[in-house]
């Protein structure tokens, strides 16, 4: 596993933009008992606002090509309905579970379960994409991680996708989280296209709204050309959530009912399966993301219908998670 890892570090220090977090991120100065405590509360608040029922706009666009020969893909924009719910609370970690409720017409409301973020203060490690379907844990230094909290996010089938850090701070009035440099995998929109590029070296950006809020995120696109990482283009994307509920809330929150302890042992041997090998190895397809996933959310769907026992799913899934999430190298 640290084989792969170790090549993407070496390739990665020929690039003169990928600066150390170090350099992007210097310590928080230091602050009042008073003054930390109300910074605490003031992020809290940031982050479980972004728990409600939303209309959300996806916006994609490929905009400076940085290889000579390569044409940015036309803008692509997309929309819907997500609910976003606290599932645990500690204080000091979050986690928001996106729902996305599709109108199928006379079939009714189809409820997919989205993805997930993972807030937690002060963490002393993420776990990070590091290498085509590998993900390790990276440290953060004592000085580093305080007042800062990590996200940590994961894809439909609770596998994860990418992890950063960084802190809330105001900026002309406006308050945001900004992440390091974090390594992502590719999209499904990206995946599927068999593209030039095989992974994204982005920054990531949360900022609440008066209605809602908004993710931003700005990518650079990059795959190997002889031998080293290149990159190709660069890419924005801005996901708007504003706050709305004249859609099916209710199919959310009944899915959510019916399946949550099952995705609940999910999450949990997947997180035991990372802590155990000191990160994952996990097989990917582009269609589906991991090749577990169809079957994951497919089960999911038989036990909210009463087609399968929890018991019997749940078994099922992680016979099938440590199956195909075993540490290679």
């Amino acid at each position: 596993m640290l084989k792969t890892k170790l090549a993407m570090s070496a390739a990665l220090m020929a690039f003169t933009f990928a600066a150390s977090p170090a350099l992007a991120h210097p310590p928080i100065a230091e602050r009042s008992a008073v003054d930390e405590q109300a910074a605490f509360d003031a992020d809290r608040a940031d982050i479980l606002a972004m728990a409600g029922d939303f209309r959300v706009r996806f916006d994609m666009q490929e905009s400076t090509p940085w290889a000579a020969d390569y044409e940015p893909l036309d803008r692509k924009v997309s929309g819907g309905h997500e609910s976003v719910r606290v599932i645990e609370d500690t204080g000091r970690k979050i986690v928001l579970q996106h729902l996305l409720v599709v109108d199928m017409g006379e079939a009714g409301s189809y409820v997919v379960k989205h993805w997930r973020q993972d807030w937690e203060y002060e963490p002393e490690n993420y776990l990070a994409y590091s290498d085509t379907n590998e993900w390790t844990w990276e440290a953060v230094s004592e000085t580093r991680r305080r007042g800062r909290w990590s996200q940590t996010v994961y894809q439909v089938d609770d596998s994860p996708r990418y992890a950063s850090y960084g802190e809330f701070e105001t900026q002309g009035g406006i308050r945001r989280w900004r992440s390091h440099w974090t390594w992502r995998p590719l999209a499904r929109r990206d995946a599927t296209r068999n593209p030039v590029y095989d992974r994204y070296y982005a920054i990531n950006r949360h900022q609440p709204t008066p209605n809602g809020w908004i993710h931003w995120q700005d990518n650079i696109k990059m795959g190997e050309e002889g031998g080293e990482l290149q990159p190709f283009v660069q890419e924005y994307v801005l996901n708007t959530y504003t706050r709305f509920d004249d859609y099916d809330v209710q199919a959310a929150d009944d899915y959510w009912a019916a399946t949550q302890e099952y995705w609940a042992a999910i999450r949990a041997e997947w997180d035991r399966m990372a802590a155990a090998n000191g990160g994952l190895f996990i097989e990917e397809e582009a269609d589906t993301g991991t090749v577990i996933s169809a079957r994951l959310l497919g089960m999911a769907d038989e036990v909210k219908d009463g087609n399968i026992s929890m018991q019997a799913a749940i078994e099922e899934a992680i016979g099938l998670i440590r199956e195909h999430a075993a540490p290679k190298g």
